[in-house]
This record gives structure tokens, sequence and C-alpha cells, in this order.
């Protein structure tokens, strides 16, 4: 069924250049801190970071075997090995000297005096000697100081998110803290006269947009602010918008179509600009965003589907450019569709399918499964996103999708 307040947008934006003029709306703040290392996954680097030690940071041995002099094996073969006493063991700090070798260990400092290791493999020990089957050249076995990263060397640049991985790498090369963007602020406002948070009574909705939306963008990065549910009155989302323009964004939900109680366009209009209003995507044509006294302002329809959708295709970017975060490609599963998707040409549609790994959509592949659009999609119908495992893109020059294509199923719970 089509939503009627949907119908009553005569022009829409395309997704694609309603998310540039976003961008261009969006101006990333500037704020930082000093971060330390147990907690700065996820952050986004605001300063070079460079490498303050060299790792390894001394020369160590590659194999278990003998530090030894090279040219001490010279001419070493099976028939003729080198013999060279064993004077001792590089643990216990002895050095290498002319016609001797050290016992060394994977990962051991090579001893003074040598500068290259026989693998224990090519030696054989007689009483106080080691026999040397193979002859090795300077550096061989040994991995020098600075083999993985030179002291110095540059490691990450600003705008780059920081993994598990990275935390380990740095405190490897002696740093142990660093400078990163502060995480954007949002404030989100659900409207409606009609929300209420618990218990509902005839008439009345428990609201579920507002605090969803702010798990996403805490999901994504930022800090939000989940505000009291805001009737629609004229002064009361006024004041609601003002209050928040401290933020580095504001987003709401509800009231954003073109109905009586559908006040917030004109609200931001007044207090400012409107820069979008109606997208063409669906669900969520009742989308929109302005700016105020310079801070974005990203209205989100109140149909629960409709806001996720449009959260996702808006909100998500707006919070990773406000914050320097990169934008991550939502992961992809293959599918085979099990049933056509119908979809309106000029508009993208995101179809909510369910994957069905049970029933190999080709035989003898059990690698792709079957994506099932769900029985309930209207905009309306939270369940059909909160059961569902991911959405197919139609993309606007489409007239829908046949049953049987292969798709490419979105997760956007994905996270970051």
């Amino acid at each position: 069924m089509t939503d009627p307040r949907e119908s009553g947008f005569k022009d829409v934006t395309p997704i694609a250049e309603a998310r540039e003029r976003l961008r261009e709306a969006v101006t990333p703040h500037d704020r930082t801190e000093t971060v330390p290392l147990s907690t700065a996954a996820g952050r986004t680097v605001a300063e070079s970071v460079t490498a303050r030690r060299a790792v390894p940071h001394y020369d160590r041995a590659a194999m278990d075997g003998f530090a030894v002099r090279a040219k001490d094996t010279f001419g070493a073969g099976d028939r003729s090995p080198a013999v060279l006493r064993v004077g001792g063991h590089a643990e216990d700090g002895d050095e290498v000297v002319p016609g001797e070798a050290v016992r060394v260990h994977t990962g051991s400092e090579l001893p003074p005096g040598a500068d290259a290791v026989v693998m224990v493999e090519q030696t054989d020990t007689v009483a106080e000697d080691v026999e040397i089957f193979d002859a090795v050249g300077e550096g061989e076995n040994v991995a020098p100081a600075g083999e993985d990263v030179a002291s110095g060397r540059p490691l990450y640049e600003p705008g780059h998110q920081l993994r598990p991985s990275d935390i380990g790498l740095l405190k490897s090369t002696g740093v142990t803290e660093t400078e990163c963007y502060q995480p954007p602020t949002v404030g989100v406002v659900p409207t409606g006269e009609e929300l209420v948070q618990a218990d509902p009574a005839p008439g009345e909705i428990v609201e579920t947009n507002g605090l969803t939306v702010a798990q996403y963008v805490e999901r994504w990065g930022g800090v939000p602010e989940y505000r009291n549910v805001v009737t629609d009155d004229e002064h009361a989302l006024r004041a609601a918008i003002q209050r928040d323009l401290t933020k580095d964004m504001i987003v709401t939900t509800g009231g954003s179509s073109v109905g009586e109680r559908d006040l917030l366009p004109s609200v931001v209009d007044d207090l400012g600009e409107v820069l979008v209003h109606g997208v063409a995507v669906k669900p969520g044509h009742p989308a929109g965003f302005g700016v105020v006294e310079e801070t974005p302002v990203i209205m989100l329809p109140g149909y629960p589907v409709a806001c996720i959708v449009n959260a996702l295709q808006l909100l998500r970017p707006a919070t990773k450019w406000a914050g320097h975060m990169p934008i991550s490609a939502l992961p992809e599963t293959e599918a085979v569709l099990d049933r056509k998707i119908a979809s309106e040409p000029g508009v993208r549609t995101f179809a909510r399918v369910q994957l069905d790994r049970d029933s190999p959509a080709i035989e003898d592949s059990e690698d792709v499964p079957r994506a099932v659009p769900t029985r309930a999609s209207g905009a309306g119908v939270l369940s059909s996103v909160a059961l569902a495992d991911g959405w197919v893109v139609v993309p606007e020059e489409r007239e829908g999708i046949p049953e049987g294509e292969r798709v490419a199923v979105q997760d956007w719970e994905w996270s970051p």
C-alpha cells in the first residue's frame, strides 16, 4: 500500500544528488583530544603518527641454531663440514669470537661478533664442537633491527580509523597515545504528539525511531543526545532545534512530510534554510535536511522503516563526514532472488529480504543462499527490518528485479 504522505511529493531529489548537497552542508569539526591506546580502537587519527622505535629494535636470530661469523663457515658442505667450538648461549651474553659458535633460539638477540645464523638442521654437535654442513652468507637467517618497522617511519595519516591490529603495531613501536578527532555530537529529537515512551493508550505509539537512531549514531562513531519527545507544535519544535545548535548536527524523526502536522520543514526553513525536502527512495520519500546557523538538520520520516533507510543513506555519511571518519561500504552477500521485487523507475528501492541458507539457490552450491523478500513490506512495519538479514538495492534505472536473478544483499546492521 502506498504511503499517502509520500504521494504528496510532486518533486523528489535523487538520493545521490541529495547526498552531495548534504556533503556540502556538513563542515567537519576541528576538535581533537589525546587518547591512550587502550581506548583508541575505532577512533580517527588527527595527526600523523610515526614509529618511535624500530621493530625489531635489535638484530635477532630468525632461526634456531648457532650464531657464527659467516666467514668461519666458508666452504662448509656435507663431506667437509666446518668445525667450530661451541662458545656458550646467546641468552647468557656470550659473544662470538673467531672459530666459535654460540647457541641461539628464534628471536634471540644476535650475539656480539656474529653476523649470521646457521640453522640447527644443518649442524651436528660432537662433544664441545659443532659441525656445520652448509655455509652461510653475512646476514643470513638474521632479522636486522628495523626489518619490520624502521624508527621514524610514518604509520598513519589523519583520517585513518584505528583498528585493533593498528593498536598492536603502535604499541610495538613505542607509541602510547594518539591525537584523535573527538566524536561528532548529534542531537536526536523525536517528534509527534502521539508518541509515548511506554504503555501506550489507544491512539498512542511507543517512541522507537529516536531511540533506534541514537543507537545507530553511537555505532557510527558519534555521540548522540537522545531528547524527550517534542509535540507537533511550531514553538516547541523551534525551541528544540535551537537548543541543539551547539551540536555538530541535529536529526529529527517524524513530522517531515507534507501533512497538516508535518511542521518541521517549515520550522527549519524559518530558522535557516531547507536544502532538500523529499528524496527519491522507497520507503522514505518524506525525508529532507537543511541548515540552521551552520548546523545541519536532518529530518527523517516517522515510519520506522523509512526512518532507518534514510538514516543509513543520509545520517550515516553525515556523521562520518562531521567526525573525519572514513565511510566503509556495507558488506554484501551474493544470493539468488527467490521472488520478484517490484520497484518504481526513477526511485531507488530498498527491499528487505531474509537469507535462506538451508535451501541452496544453485544446485551443488551451498554458498549461494536464496534471498526471500519479506512479506511485510510496508514502511511502518518495524518487524520487517528487525527480522530481515539485509536489503536488496534496486537502482533508479530498473523497474524491479525478476525472480532467479543474482543479487547483492547489503547488511545495513554492520558496523562501522
